[in-house]
């Protein structure tokens, strides 16, 4: 009677990405384009712009110089996300709380008694087949050489889903799933038997291969794109190191991952689209990149990992899944609204006193998080001061990828309940109405931060800040720019209590340091008092664009500064190791000469896709 009642709860999902690509289309989600397309820069210029216009996902039927289609946007939007898994989230959300509070799974039988269907879905299947009977065999150069921005270092898998399984302990329940771009061709990768591997920090492929190096072998690489999209998501997913992301991706697509070994004990997902199998020799690395990137930057070319390729399969109506990164928002936005979807209620609950934190989206997600604690201890304290919260900060910048967060800015639940991280401006003015300038700011230096942030001094090498706020008001913020700013500078008020400062272009950190010097000498001649309303200046390049949208700012500011470089501040001093300002806090967010260059379309092929817009093209009217 059991199973009975869990075959007839039973919900059908995609197996591939032609049953989602079908699916979307019948539901007007989805648009055909069948005139050619260059792979080289115009497919992504396509998506940027359908994108941008909150448009639906795209099949590209006829991709120029290879047989197999293509498709993007897929999870262009949350509301087109979570209608792909519209038929499992909610038990999957509902798994996940219990994976904190299973004594409600005790309370509760009658309630709960769906999710052991879903929870036998996260059991990995082995096929009975050793030889990949259902994959026709492809190369390389054959699959979609998709160039995304005119810098890229050359073609690239944007949507890849790469398979490792642990030295010690091998087998499916065991691997790694993690989605680091493959650069398939350019730099000095010889094409078809070489492509390179990106995984940074934090990253469990690298646990991976440090044990498969101490036993000096090599070690087995599976990449799969497409497929199930449960499969994708899974592969983002922020698990805890250990639980495999095919348990995950089995939950999430109410599928189990189905799998065999080829004749090279290459694992390969038997649902997947395609898949390029073969391995990693020790320490061998290859120059890999630029690629422009998510932060709105190009990453630059540097070393990294090797994959010699062995294999290279694909399904017999295989669809190549991509997406674009660059300035957010973009796609992979709504994998991060996703991904809280899932896990927003369950992080706070294994960091003590946390009770909401906020990755900004807008400024790259990890120069920047927002966070809520608690400061439950000292309740018979009148005038509070961050205590507690610093504890759940050193948490959080302990915690995963959470660690590579640079700016931290994390305020007390009691002082306002309501307070939402995810409105930026309402958060960011509730910490200056608070923060102690003298008190509050705490540096980490010399440490290690995103691998795509180039605002430290070298790669994965910067500092980090954490801003803390509890306790009552102790400024109103101003909201008109005061005169001995406006008269001097060309200055653009960001919100209230904010300002953007226009300079001259940045040369050298010491020529910042007498440039900045003087602006804060000048602006203080006048009195304090008339700075008292600004706790916050940032210095930039171009102040009116930089004010111009919220989105703007945290984008200039949060991607453009090193904290233990760039934050200057009015009246500063340091004190036992301590610094603090009298006055306003300044962030000079000019770019640096060490910076990656910003990603800019190319005119000439945003003209050429005007076409597919044009009245009777394929895109007109979307």
């Amino acid at each position: 009677m059991l199973l009975l009642q869990l075959k007839k709860k039973k919900k059908s999902m995609y197996k591939n990405t032609l049953q989602c690509v079908n699916d979307l289309e019948k539901k007007g989600m989805l648009v055909r384009i069948n005139e050619e397309v260059d792979p080289y820069l115009e497919m992504a210029a396509i998506h940027l712009r359908v994108h941008e216009m909150g448009g639906p996902a795209l099949l590209f039927e006829n991709v120029k110089g290879s047989k197999f289609m293509a498709a993007s946007n897929l999870f262009g939007t949350i509301e087109r996300s979570k209608f792909i898994f519209r038929d499992t989230l909610a038990n999957v959300q509902q798994l996940m709380e219990l994976r904190n509070n299973p004594i409600a799974a005790i309370k509760n039988p009658i309630k709960n008694l769906g999710l052991i269907g879903t929870a036998f879905c996260a059991l990995a299947k082995k096929s009975t087949f050793s030889k990949p009977v259902n994959f026709g065999q492809t190369s390389i150069a054959q699959l979609p050489q998709i160039q995304c921005w005119p810098n890229d270092g050359g073609a690239f898998v944007t949507l890849p889903i790469v398979y490792t399984e642990d030295a010690n302990n091998a087998g499916v329940m065991n691997s790694n799933l993690g989605m680091y771009r493959i650069q398939l061709s350019g730099n000095e990768y010889e094409l078809n038997k070489e492509i390179g591997l990106h995984y940074q920090l934090h990253r469990g492929i690298g646990v991976h291969q440090t044990k498969w190096n101490n036993k000096n072998l090599p070690m087995k690489v599976s990449v799969f794109v497409g497929g199930p999209p449960a499969l994708t998501v899974a592969a983002v997913m922020p698990l805890p190191e250990g639980l495999s992301e095919v348990i995950f991706a089995g939950v999430l697509g109410n599928k189990r991952f189905a799998y065999f070994y080829d004749e090279n004990q290459n694992c390969v997902a038997s649902d997947a689209d395609f898949v390029i199998t073969g391995y990693v020799n020790g320490t061998e690395t290859k120059p890999e990149g630029p690629f422009g990137d998510h932060l709105g930057y190009y990453s630059l070319r540097h070393n990294f990992p090797l994959m010699h390729v062995s294999k290279v399969y694909h399904q017999k109506n295989a669809i190549w899944p991509f997406t674009v990164v660059g300035r957010p928002p973009q796609e992979d936005t709504s994998f991060g609204k996703l991904i809280h979807e899932i896990t927003g209620p369950v992080l706070p609950k294994e960091i003590p006193g946390l009770k909401e934190v906020y990755a900004v989206d807008a400024a790259g997600v990890h120069p920047a998080l927002f966070a809520i604690g608690s400061e439950r201890y000292t309740p018979y304290i009148k005038e509070r001061k961050p205590a507690e919260i610093l504890t759940i900060a050193n948490h959080a910048l302990g915690k995963g990828q959470l660690s590579l967060a640079k700016y931290l800015l994390i305020a007390a639940h009691e002082d306002n309940p309501k307070l939402k991280t995810h409105n930026e401006e309402e958060f960011l003015q509730h910490i200056l109405q608070r923060v102690d300038l003298t008190r509050d700011i705490h540096f980490y230096t010399k440490t290690s931060i995103d691998t795509l942030d180039y605002s430290g001094e070298n790669l994965n090498e910067g500092s980090k800040v954490v801003i803390a706020a509890a306790g009552n008001v102790i400024r109103e913020l101003g909201n008109e720019i005061p005169n001995i700013i406006d008269s001097n500078f060309k200055s653009y008020l960001v919100m209230k209590g904010c300002l953007a400062v226009q300079l001259n272009k940045y040369t050298t950190h010491k020529n910042a340091q007498q440039e900045i010097e003087e602006f804060s000498n000048k602006i203080s001649s006048n009195g304090l008092d008339k700075l008292s309303n600004f706790p916050l200046i940032i210095i930039c390049d171009d102040a009116k664009f930089t004010a111009k949208t919220m989105n703007n700012f945290l984008w200039v500011t949060f991607t453009r500064s090193n904290p233990s470089h760039d934050i200057y501040g009015v009246k500063s001093f340091s004190e036992n190791k301590h610094w603090g300002c009298a006055s306003s806090l300044i962030i000079d967010a000019r770019i640096k000469p060490h910076h990656a260059p910003v990603l800019e379309k190319d005119p000439t092929v945003e003209k050429k896709i005007d076409k597919l817009f044009a009245k009777g093209g394929s895109l007109f009217g979307i």
